[in-house]
């Protein structure tokens, strides 16, 4: 926005840029001020004139002729600026200050134009260094030239004149002079310090031209008017000196021998390069704006500057100037003066550091041949450079010259040489190479997956992925996730091996850098895609290193003998990232290992990389995914038909050491819940082990009421049972909740076959269904012959049915030693199964056998274990049931049953 000096001025450039709120620079009766054109954001230079300046100081002469001849020299003064600014629009020329916006009239009379953004004048920047020098030094007094920066932010410019900046800006100016004089068939007539700019890039321009003009000799047609040297010598105390030629800088040609030639430009080259060696930086000619002063000067020899007096500067010259420049440019007479050209081939340029930005300059007009060679010789000299030099005027050119994609890795390198070399690194990075690879690698502005891929950019991206650590160090967080990270995307999904090599290579110093959101979501993924998908086993075993990384290690741990289980310290240091971006246990279980596990390939390099992810893993897995995951993994890959016996015995080492981690969590797991349990609960756990299991609760619970043998006497005699008994003359109430099921353990039923043990006899008589069955049989009514007659009153079944609880059983059989009572079940249907078929048999299906006969008892006993039960029997013994009316006709009690006992 404007200052309240400018709120007064309405005009083009007022409207379409917007400017700094004080001036950056002062340059005579010019202010000039940072802008930037609001529709493309181009940084430029404002000068403004204010008219009032004009003014004289004293009030002015009085009376009506003085105000009417002040008005008409101010009148030709705005005439002679606005000649200025018309020359710097049709002038065009690297050493000519540019014009951006031609100069316009305001209100109340001012004048502004804009041009290329520049720093300041060579007069300013040499008082400063004299402020400097009388504060004790180049560090005793902070600069005075403050820029905004584009986030708002003040920061001084920092400014030097060493040796090679005067050089350099030397040059330069001998360039501007000679397009001049030779293109332009001008004279600059008033070369001072204040006629010369120093722009953002450190590089020095022609400007102040007041007084230019055509030469005397020229018979070229040129609209601009000769100087007319009266008008131009006469010094006006009304008028501000930096609008009146500075006699301190005027060759003796206008004020001794009025002739305008281009000499007489090359004689103020000489008093200007005494000015800059001089202290203070000024001109040995001390004149005062007064004529005769100057020729009183002059004709004396010890006031005129020569090789005699040291050209009368207070310090030591060059030997170079003080042997072969300054007596060619500072002589009496014209002819004897070197022209622009001849002094930029004088000695005093035959440096390597000044022959290399005279090559810079030149650079786009150079053979490719030519830029090559010259970019792999830099690198040697860059050291030697001031920094100021390197930032404002090597850097700068080099970036420009990147739109050439053959030179762009030799480029790239010299570029971050220079990052690493400057001490204000970090904002030339942010501010200049960010844009400048962003520009060149994401040209399209999308993702790196949208990006076209350009072959010859392969080169450069190598460079770049290289220098990841510089670039980690130059630039933050989200700088780097926003523009470095999609580049690092376009190595990773690059189809040339060494560049996806590269990009895994940089992980170290990107997990160093990202947050860990970026990383699990952003860069894992990539990464693991590329491991997925590659062939290559160097990429493979590359991505290995890199899930060593991702879990929290180094590259290093992947050739370590030690596993970092045992708590011993290792003996070296190595640079881990931080823990914040090591991946979460999940990731590491559910996405690093199953990478592991699809790995088809036995080669050892790839086995013992692998390993190395297996040790990160066994720091950060749970014990039980170590047990059913990792160690059968271990297994397989150790016994790869390809290993050594070194690389064997590792395998075996992490395996001990993952199994032994693994018992020592088990057991303390265990402990602890041993330590929470109660008797009772250690007492089921007794009685679950031996297999006793819920019956013999059950049996406890019924010796404990004294009613087992009374249930079992009202089992076996067919007494009436209570409303709360079942059919087998057990309560119906609530049980203690038998155990769970083990998953080994087959469901048994009622109606299923035991398994027959060792010492049964398949032929032996029981209650139970013959055991030799393998399967039911289908269950048919078997027909009745005359043997069934005696048999007739006993029930018989169709099918198979379940038995409903009502009906009651009836058994008529006493053993001798008590027996437990067999196990409830849990509303499970109770079914009868028929015996196996005999041709003997003179009895109904399912019924009860009669007392056996005489010959009956020289059979083997039944086995009443199988088929009553017994302790830590889970099944009861299938019974045929008898028809209650024929039971009571039947003989009772243990009589009829009396030889089985």
């Amino acid at each position: 926005m404007f200052t309240s000096a400018l709120k007064s001025f309405t005009s083009n450039i007022s409207a379409n840029y917007t400017l700094s709120t004080t001036p950056t620079s002062i340059s005579g009766v010019w202010k000039v001020y940072d802008g930037k054109k609001k529709s493309t954001g181009k940084a430029v230079s404002v000068f403004v004139f204010e008219r009032k300046s004009l003014d004289p100081q004293s009030g002015g002469l009085g009376g009506r002729s003085g105000a009417s001849s002040l008005k008409k020299l101010h009148d030709e003064v705005i005439s002679r600026v606005k000649k200025e600014s018309n020359l710097l629009a049709r002038l065009r020329h690297p050493s000519i200050l540019e014009l951006a916006e031609p100069i316009e009239d305001t209100r109340n009379g001012g004048l502004m134009f804009a041009t290329e953004p520049v720093t300041a004048s060579l007069a300013g920047l040499l008082q400063e260094k004299d402020d400097q020098e009388r504060a004790g030094g180049t560090g005793g007094r902070p600069s005075r030239y403050v820029v905004e920066e584009s986030d708002g932010q003040k920061r001084r410019r920092e400014l030097e004149i060493d040796e090679l900046e005067i050089q350099k800006g030397l040059l330069q100016i001998a360039q501007g002079l000679e397009f001049l004089h030779e293109s332009a068939k001008l004279i600059h007539g008033n070369l001072t310090p204040e006629a010369i700019y120093v722009n953002v890039k450190s590089d020095w321009k022609i400007a102040g031209l007041l007084f230019a003009g055509p030469s005397d000799t020229s018979n070229a047609q040129n609209s601009i008017p000769p100087i007319s040297l009266s008008e131009a010598l006469y010094h006006d105390p009304r008028l501000p000196r930096s609008l009146q030629l500075n006699l301190d800088y005027t060759s003796p040609d206008f004020t001794l021998d009025s002739n305008i030639s281009p000499s007489a430009d090359m004689f103020s080259l000489g008093l200007l390069i005494l000015a800059l060696y001089n202290s203070p930086h000024t001109s040995p000619l001390k004149t005062n704006s007064n004529l005769a002063s100057y020729k009183k000067i002059m004709s004396s020899v010890s006031t005129t500057p020569s090789s005699s007096n040291n050209f009368l500067s207070s310090r030591p010259l060059p030997r170079e100037l003080t042997s072969d420049v300054l007596p060619r440019l500072i002589t009496r007479r014209p002819g004897q003066r070197m022209n622009a050209r001849e002094f930029q081939q004088s000695q005093f340029f035959d440096n390597i550091l000044v022959s290399s930005i005279r090559f810079l300059d030149s650079l786009p007009a150079k053979s490719p041949n030519e830029k090559s060679q010259f970019m792999r010789g830099l690198p040697r000299i860059l050291e030697q450079f001031p920094k100021s030099v390197l930032e404002k005027k090597v850097l700068p050119a080099l970036l420009e010259e990147t739109k050439d994609r053959e030179l762009l890795s030799l480029i790239l390198q010299n570029v971050f040489k220079i990052i690493k070399l400057l001490p204000s690194g970090k904002r030339a990075f942010t501010d200049r190479i960010i844009p400048q690879l962003r520009d060149i690698f994401m040209a399209s502005g999308g993702k790196s997956g949208s990006v076209e891929r350009d072959s010859t950019k392969e080169a450069g991206l190598v460079v770049v992925l290289e220098s990841m650590e510089l670039i980690g160090e130059n630039c933050n967080g989200k700088e780097f996730k926003d523009d470095i990270l999609p580049i690092l995307h376009l190595g990773l999904e690059s189809p040339t091996h060494s560049i996806v090599d590269k990009s895994l290579g940089c992980l170290p110093t990107v997990l160093a850098i990202l947050d860990f959101s970026t990383i699990k979501n952003e860069l894992f993924p990539v990464v693991a895609a590329v491991f997925s998908k590659t062939s290559s086993l160097g990429i493979k075993i590359r991505g290995l290193e890199a899930f060593v990384i991702f879990c929290g290690g180094s590259r290093a741990n992947s050739d370590e003998l030690g596993d970092g289980l045992d708590g011993a310290a290792s003996g070296t240091n190595i640079k881990k990232t931080n823990s914040s971006t090591i991946l979460d246990k999940y990731t590491v279980q559910e996405k690093v290992v199953p990478l592991l596990k699809a790995i088809k390939t036995k080669e050892p390099a790839v086995m013992m990389a692998a390993l190395g992810v297996f040790k990160q893993v066994g720091k950060i897995a749970d014990a039980d995914f170590l047990a059913i995951d990792v160690l059968p993994m271990l297994w397989s890959f150790s016994l790869g038909p390809l290993l050594n016996l070194e690389q064997f015995q590792q395998f075996m080492s992490l395996i001990k050491t993952l199994s032994s981690k693994i018992e020592h969590e088990q057991t303390r797991k265990l402990r602890e819940l041993s330590s929470n349990s109660n008797g009772n609960s250690s007492v089921s756990i007794s009685n679950d082990a031996i297999g006793a299991g819920p019956s013999s609760n059950i049996y406890d619970s019924n010796r404990a009421g004294g009613g087992g043998e009374n249930d079992f006497e009202r089992l076996v005699l067919g007494k009436s049972r209570g409303a709360g008994d079942d059919m087998l003359g057990e309560s119906l109430q609530p049980q203690p909740q038998r155990a769970p099921m083990s998953k080994a353990e087959a469901p048994m039923f009622s109606w299923s076959t035991p398994a027959l043990t060792p010492g049964q006899n398949a032929n032996s008589r029981a209650i139970t269904p013959d055991q030799t069955l393998n399967s039911f049989p289908t269950l048919q009514p078997k027909p009745k012959t005359a043997l069934d007659k005696s048999s007739a009153t006993f029930g018989s079944f169709n099918t198979l049915t379940p038995m409903q609880p009502p009906s009651p059983w009836s058994f008529n059989v006493t053993p001798v030693n008590p027996v437990p009572p067999p196990q409830q079940f849990q509303s499970q249907p109770t079914f009868a199964l028929p015996p196996p078929p005999t041709s003997n048999s003179s009895f109904s299906t399912f019924s009860i056998a009669p007392p056996p006969t005489q010959t009956q008892r020289s059979y083997s006993q039944p086995n009443y274990g199988g088929g009553l039960g017994g302790v830590g029997q889970s099944r009861n013994p299938m019974l045929t049931p008898a028809s209650t009316n024929q039971t009571s006709q039947r003989k009772s009690g243990l009589d009829a049953y009396e030889s089985l006992l």
